[in-house]
C-alpha cells in the first residue's frame, strides 16, 4: 500500500441487487478518488440457515423480510457481474475489492478474479476455514475486528500465520496459536495484514467508537491498523485518519433513502469526496514527526522573533544595562536569550536608539 491513507468505498450490498447500480456505485467511488471500491460475494444459502433472524439494525433499515435469507437473496451479484465490475474498475482506476462469507464465493474471489488482496469482515474473524483457506492462497488481508475480543484477534491471527506459513490442517485449536511462534509468524503477518478497528453497529453511535482500541491493536500485534467506520457522518473516519489508520474504509450509496440494511450508515457521494479530500490533506498534514523549522517558518521567523535592541543610543565602551537594552522585532540580530550575559561587558561600537546588536 502507499504511504498516504488506503481508502476503501465500501460498496457492499447498497447496489440492492441490481448490477447497474453496482457499476454507477463503482463511479460514484473513482470520481471521489477513494483508493478502493468493495463489494460483497456470498451464496447466501451457504451463509445463512434458513431460517436465522435479521439483525435488529437489518430490520430497522430494510423492514423485516422473515429471515435473512430472504434479505440476503435480493443483495445477491452473479459471477458475470463480478468480472464486469472488474472491468469497469480497471477502466475508472480503481481497485476492485470484495470480501467473501462462504469457501465458493472465496474461491471464487481468490482464484478466478485473482485478487491481490482480500477485506474479511468482522463476522469473519472467528471463521477459521474460510481465514485458512484465504491464507494458503498467501494474498494480503484486511481484517475487521468488530465485536472481537483481543484474545479472539490473537487466535485469528494464529490462522493466518498456520496458512501462510505451514501445510496441512492444524491438529487441533491449540496449534493456531501455536503457530504464531513461528519464527517468521511476525514478519510474515506484518507483511500481508492490516487489522481495522470496528464497532459493529449501523450506524453506530459515536459513544460506541472506543477510536483509541485502534491504537491497543497497534500496540498489542505490532501490524498495521486501520479503521471501519459505521458512524453517520465523516468526522470520526477524519479523526481515524489523524490518529494513523493506514486504511480507512467508509459505506457509502448512491442515495440514503433507498431500502437496504446498510443504505442508513453510508455516505452519500458528495460526502465520500468531502471525506476523501480530507483524509488526503491530514496524510499531507502528518508529516515525518521531525520536530524542525519548515523552509517557510525560516523566513518567518526572520520577522516574528525578537533580537536584542539599544534602548537608547550606546557609546562605544559604555556597558549593557537594563536601561540601554531593550527586546523588539526583527529577529536577524542577537537572541534576548543572550540578554544576561551582555549585561555590564562594554559595547564594541556606537549604538543608534532601536539599533539591532549583532
Amino acid at each position: 500500500m502507499k504511504d498516504q491513507v488506503y481508502i476503501i468505498a465500501e460498496a457492499g450490498v447498497n447496489h440492492n441487487g441490481d448490477p447497474a447500480r453496482a457499476l454507477a456505485l463503482v463511479d460514484a467511488a473513482a470520481d471521489a478518488g477513494a483508493d478502493a471500491v468493495k463489494f460483497q460475494t456470498f451464496d447466501p444459502k451457504a451463509l445463512v440457515i434458513a431460517h436465522a433472524k435479521q439483525a435488529d439494525y437489518q430490520i430497522r433499515n430494510q423492514g423485516d423480510l422473515g429471515s435473512q435469507l430472504a434479505m440476503l437473496e435480493q443483495l445477491v451479484l452473479a459471477p458475470e457481474d463480478h468480472h464486469k465490475l472488474m472491468q469497469h474498475c480497471g477502466a475508472r482506476g480503481i481497485a476492485f475489492m470484495s470480501s467473501p462469507f462462504d469457501p465458493a464465493s472465496a474461491d471464487f474471489l481468490l482464484h478466478e478474479l485473482k485478487l491481490s488482496r482480500i477485506k474479511l469482515g468482522s463476522g469473519e474473524l472467528t471463521n477459521a476455514p474460510l481465514l485458512l483457506q484465504v491464507a494458503r492462497a498467501h494474498r494480503q488481508v484486511i481484517l475487521s475486528t468488530g465485536m472481537a475480543t483481543l484474545a479472539e484477534i490473537r487466535e485469528a491471527l494464529g490462522v493466518l500465520a498456520f496458512g501462510y506459513l505451514q501445510s496441512g490442517e492444524p491438529a487441533a485449536r491449540t496449534a493456531l496459536l501455536t503457530a504464531l511462534a513461528h519464527p517468521q509468524a511476525e514478519t510474515v503477518l506484518r507483511q500481508r495484514v492490516t487489522l481495522l478497528h470496528c464497532t459493529s453497529e449501523y450506524p453506530c453511535p459515536p459513544d460506541q467508537v472506543n477510536l483509541r482500541a485502534m491504537d491497543t491493536l497497534r500496540d498489542t500485534f505490532g501490524l498495521p491498523v486501520g479503521y471501519s467506520d459505521h458512524t453517520q457522518g465523516i468526522a470520526v473516519s477524519i479523526a481515524a485518519a489523524a490518529r494513523g489508520a493506514r486504511v480507512l474504509e467508509k459505506h457509502f450509496t448512491l442515495d440514503r433513502n433507498l431500502p437496504g440494511p446498510d443504505h442508513a450508515a453510508s455516505l452519500e457521494p458528495d460526502e465520500l469526496a468531502e471525506l476523501v479530500t480530507a483524509v488526503r490533506t491530514i496524510g499531507q498534514a502528518l508529516g515525518d514527526a521531525a520536530k524542525v523549522p519548515g523552509a517557510g517558518e525560516l523566513a518567518t521567523a526572520q520577522v516574528a522573533r525578537k533580537s536584542l535592541v539599544a534602548a537608547c543610543d550606546i557609546a562605544a565602551g559604555e556597558s549593557f544595562t537594563a536601561d540601554n537594552l531593550t527586546v523588539k522585532r526583527p529577529g536577524h540580530g542577537r537572541s534576548p536569550c543572550d540578554y544576561w550575559s551582555l549585561l555590564g561587558q562594554p559595547a564594541p561600537r556606537d549604538y543608534a536608539a532601536d539599533e539591532v546588536i549583532e
